[in-house]
């Protein structure tokens, strides 16, 4: 096995259980550590440092990984690459941590009801933007190494154990709240640490600065890439921290809090729609560059059939059994959140169900036309935001958020239809909605049991019953069919 090959199934591994952790920490565990201001206040730290440490990066993370093959020469430290992967960046460090802290008393002037919580902890948020951005700069040039794996660990799994522990600390009186806080922030520094001694490790950390560097590809090139990148994955990152800001802004930092465990608990249903585009990217590419529009069309309607199988289903479970969450929990302030977590599921839902449509773009030739819908969608939702916040306050933010994923993926969907000829719907995917509907709303109408558990237990049986009992009934899945048939051959041994 390969170098590649090791680091991709390391990786694999790693982002599963780091998932699973990731889920458990910010939905089951630290909600009943914390309040929800004291959620909000880090929500909004995080939020404020991604944010910032994407505008210093200028896209250099991503230039890395485009361009750094053609500076590869261990032999001459890589013509002094890293030095200019980091020494841009920490130039856009400064400019940004600047400008922070020079509007720091507008900006608290939006979080009015909170200054006495976010502003000494201010600060918090430029060191958290330094680690950001330096833990993604040494994970794109580790990824150009090809060692990943460790870097992987160090943020899916050792940054959010570290936090995990700090929670239980300070639950456990060990540590004051402003201690927590600065202990997040250590979890973050310890892992830019672990990556930069890991560089060394492995005789990576080539820091002394070259002439060279200029001479293997144009600086002006390398620039506009980077700017590219940038305006591609602003909105992703708005996607990811927008509504928590703004929610905090406009609410209050209780509110933020509460909407971030709405948001991490509807994420559970674009965890398989993930693991399936790791896979669809690179197999996408390749029928581009083979030219097989028939491969890709059939691609692109199984992929669509399987995410709306296993979306509903998903989709259906978490909102109907939100008492049990919630109750897991323990904490009833955060349950006003359990409307917005039905807004985004519908919002995520369509996400997945239009299926691969943006790796379509993204790796067509036409491919810039995805910056297009990106900037679409980064101005939808902050506007959106702004409309529908003050007027519907939670709901406003989750409505946002679903409205803008709704519209940027039919605009994809007809991009790639008209253009290309490719559309992945066709009468099975009505006839999943419908049984996804019927099913759901027999399990909705049941009177609820006092027992959670129980109450877990008969709406998921019955959901699941009918809702395969209804596929299998219309011949509608094959993935279902193949599924029963397999049972019944293993139950007949």
């Amino acid at each position: 096995m390969g170098i590649v090959q090791r680091q991709s199934l390391r990786n694999t591994i790693i982002s599963y259980i780091g998932l699973a952790i990731g889920f458990a920490n910010t939905t089951l565990v630290l909600p009943r550590l914390l309040a929800p201001a004291q959620i909000g206040l880090t929500t909004t730290l995080m939020g404020l440092a991604t944010l910032g440490a994407q505008f210093a990066a200028f896209g250099f993370a991503s230039t890395a990984l485009r361009y750094f093959p053609y500076f590869r020469d261990p032999a001459r430290n890589h013509s002094g690459f890293l030095a200019l992967l980091l020494g841009g960046p920490l130039l856009g460090f400064a400019a940004v941590a600047g400008l922070m802290w020079a509007g720091k008393t507008a900006l608290l002037s939006r979080y009015a009801t909170d200054n006495a919580l976010l502003g000494p902890n201010y600060g918090v948020a430029i060191g958290l933007m330094f680690c950001v951005l330096f833990i993604s700069l040494q994970d794109a040039y580790l990824k150009a190494q090809f060692h990943s794996a460790f870097s992987s660990f160090v943020q899916e799994i050792g940054v959010r154990l570290l936090i995990l522990a700090a929670a239980a600390a300070y639950a456990a009186h060990w540590l004051t709240f402003e201690g927590f806080v600065l202990a997040y922030l250590g979890a973050y520094a310890l892992a830019t640490l672990a990556l930069t001694a890991y560089l060394a490790a492995i005789d990576e950390l080539q820091l002394r600065p070259s002439r060279a560097v200029l001479r293997v590809r144009p600086l002006r090139e390398l620039l506009a890439y980077g700017g590219f990148a940038l305006l591609s994955n602003i909105s992703g990152t708005l996607l990811l921290t927008v509504d928590a800001l703004m929610v905090g802004a406009k609410l209050n930092l209780s509110a933020a809090g509460v909407y971030a465990i709405a948001f991490n608990i509807s994420t559970a249903l674009t965890l398989p729609f993930r693991a399936l585009y790791k896979t669809a990217y690179s197999l996408i590419a390749e029928y581009w560059k083979e030219g097989a529009m028939d491969k890709m069309a059939e691609f692109y309607r199984r992929t669509t059939r399987l995410n709306t199988l296993v979306g509903c289903y998903l989709a259906l479970g978490i909102g109907l059994n939100l008492d049990f969450v919630y109750g897991l929990i323990q904490r009833p302030a955060y349950a006003v959140g359990a409307s917005a977590v039905l807004l985004l599921l519908l919002g995520r839902l369509a996400d997945g169900i239009t299926g691969v449509n943006g790796l379509i773009v993204v790796t067509s030739p036409r491919y810039r036309f995805d910056l297009i819908f990106n900037l679409g969608l980064t101005v939808s939702i902050v506007v959106l935001n702004a409309l529908l916040i003050p007027r519907l306050g939670l709901a406003g933010a989750a409505l946002s958020n679903a409205i803008a994923l709704v519209g940027l993926n039919g605009l994809r969907t007809w991009f790639v239809w008209r253009t290309y000829g490719l559309q992945p719907f066709d009468g099975r995917i009505g006839r999943i909605l419908a049984v996804a509907a019927a099913a759901g709303t027999a399990v909705w109408v049941l009177p609820p049991l006092s027992n959670l558990w129980l109450n877990l237990l008969l709406r998921g049986g019955l959901l699941t019953a009918l809702y395969a009992g209804g596929l299998l009934l219309l011949n509608t899945g094959p993935e279902v069919a193949a599924g029963a048939a397999l049972l019944r051959r293993k139950a007949g041994r």
